[in-house]
């Protein structure tokens, strides 16, 4: 191959942060110059220790070197070339290889499972009308919880893990205890139709964890102080049934529902902010940015191990502190998915318009979750197949296919970098965003796969389905 004699030997490049703020002034870069080289530049110039990054020229990504990347953009050697970085997470998730466990249990359908904040615990909700705990450690169930008389649609752990909420078919919530499995005050009743999703105030507004809100199909979102087990606000003003509530961590309360809008309240007073219109059709699901955060809470998958504390007052403000790291942009950004085939992107603190719409999907959305680390989004839907889009303008990035029936639900792992989606044809894929492959296939499931999660520290991932047997 003959090397073009005009081509300069090195360029002047500044490095920026995705976010936009630039450090150190611009370099004489080599064109040879690899990713792990750059790495160490860039470290030095952060005063970091080892940090890993993602390099970018034009949203072009650095793997091997900078002349690869500059080859296939055309620069011009006078300009100064600028190198995007994105920090990764320190800590690496391992994917998950193999099925430990199934556990047989339930007598129906496994409708949900969740981890708790710290992943320590594990909770599942089924059409047999139970509530279980499961024991991570020798993978068999602890606690069964009756209470309900009917399905139990959706279970939450409230951000410090030392309570559950499950909402059941007939429109009742409990409350139940982790450790002994026993109910905690009364059955809360006010909803006149089932309920459809729950979310808790986050902890940093109050580490106390009292309040909790849950939709349903009669219109209505209900908070609920879970002490007194009362109703204190309901916000009212959907026309039809609400599909998700989402608890921002500014004080804001996000309802989406099938009379196509979302409505943004305020937590405090429950009066309405503002409604965001735009859809269709029936709005499915919802998602922040801060997601991850505010479910987590205080805890970090590795701090954690480090300097574990009981004092409300630090967790809270760590808690913040984690807040504030995922808003780099100033605000949550939410997403909204809908059966018309669509997804927006808003920001509902400020604006009524929405920032983005993305279309592509071929049938009606399911599920969309941001990545813990903000970057990505990443929807799933009925036409067999999980889209990925930027998380800041709603850029479409790429299709992973491999399902062959619909899917109903995607998981991230802690660190980013690894996508679990569950799907109708039994089995649960793990995708890779390095090579935005597929990089497990996990059959095992006898039936359609209805719920998975993958729990905060990485450790487990748990799923349930029609097979009512939840695997490990």
């Amino acid at each position: 191959m003959e090397i073009d004699s005009d081509l300069p030997s090195s360029v002047q490049a500044k490095f920026k942060s995705d976010t936009g703020e630039e450090i150190g002034s611009p370099l004489d870069l080599p064109l040879n110059v690899t990713k792990e080289q750059l790495t160490l530049i860039c470290n030095a110039l952060l005063q970091e220790e080892d940090k890993p990054f993602l390099f970018f020229v034009k949203d072009v990504e650095i793997t091997t070197s900078l002349k690869d990347v500059l080859d296939t953009i055309k620069v011009n050697s006078e300009e100064v070339v600028e190198i995007i970085y994105q920090q990764q997470a320190v800590f690496r998730v391992r994917p998950v290889t193999r099925c430990t466990s199934s556990i047989p249990g339930h007598a129906e359908a496994v409708i949900s499972t969740s981890f708790s904040p710290s992943g320590k615990h594990l909770a599942s909700g089924s059409g047999d009308t139970t509530v279980r705990f499961w024991d991570l450690n020798t993978q068999t169930p602890l606690h069964v919880c009756k209470g309900h008389t009917n399905w139990v649609l959706c279970i939450s752990w409230c951000p410090d893990g030392s309570k559950l909420a499950s909402a059941c078919k007939q429109g009742k919530l409990i409350i139940w205890d982790p450790e002994t499995g026993n109910q905690i005050g009364k059955t809360m009743m006010g909803h006149k139709q089932w309920i459809t999703a729950l979310a808790w105030e986050p902890y940093m507004k109050n580490p106390e964890c009292r309040k909790l809100a849950s939709s349903s199909k009669d219109g209505d979102v209900r908070i609920w102080d879970t002490v007194t087990c009362l109703t204190i606000l309901s916000l009212t003003g959907h026309s039809k049934a609400v599909t998700s509530v989402k608890w921002g961590g500014n004080g804001l309360i996000y309802t989406s529902s099938q009379d196509r809008t979302i409505k943004v309240w305020r937590a405090d007073d429950g009066i309405l902010c503002r409604t965001l219109e735009g859809h269709a059709h029936w709005v499915n699901t919802l998602a922040l940015s801060t997601d991850y955060v505010l479910r987590t809470g205080p805890y970090h998958p590795i701090l954690d191990r480090n300097e574990p504390t009981t004092d409300k007052k630090i967790l809270q403000q760590r808690a913040i502190e984690r807040y504030e790291q995922a808003c780099s942009y100033g605000a949550e950004r939410l997403v909204s998915g809908s059966d018309d085939f669509t997804l927006f992107l808003w920001l509902p603190e400020k604006e009524k318009r929405p920032l983005a719409r993305m279309t592509g999907h071929q049938q009606l959305i399911n599920d969309v979750k941001f990545s813990p680390d903000t970057r990505i989004k990443a929807s799933a839907s009925f036409d067999k197949s999980v889209k990925l889009w930027e998380s800041a303008t709603g850029k479409f990035i790429t299709t992973l296919r491999g399902h062959v029936q619909a899917v109903y639900m995607v998981a991230w792992s802690a660190d980013s970098r690894l996508l679990l989606s569950s799907s109708a044809d039994s089995t649960l894929k793990v995708w890779s965003m390095k090579t935005k492959k597929l990089e497990l296939d996990l059959p095992g499931h006898a039936d359609e796969v209805f719920a998975v999660d993958w729990s905060p520290d990485g450790a487990y991932v748990a799923s349930g389905g029609k097979d009512k047997v939840l695997k490990l």
